[in-house]
C-alpha cells in the first residue's frame, strides 16, 4: 500500500509539476510533455520509497 501511494503522489507531483512550473518554451526533454512529467514523478516516487 505504501508503494502504491508513493508512486500516486510522485505521479501527482509531477503533473502538478508540469502544470504549474512547467516549460514555457516548450523544448523541456521531461516537463514540456504532461505524459512524461507524470511519469517521471511516479518513477521518482517509487524510487524514494524503495530508499526509505
Amino acid at each position: 500500500m505504501k508503494l502504491f501511494l508513493s508512486v500516486v503522489v510522485g505521479a501527482l507531483a509531477g503533473y502538478g509539476w508540469h502544470r504549474f512550473v512547467g516549460c514555457r518554451t516548450g523544448t523541456c526533454p521531461i516537463t514540456a510533455n504532461p505524459y512524461t512529467s507524470t511519469l517521471y514523478g511516479a518513477v521518482m516516487g517509487l524510487l524514494l520509497s524503495r530508499g526509505a
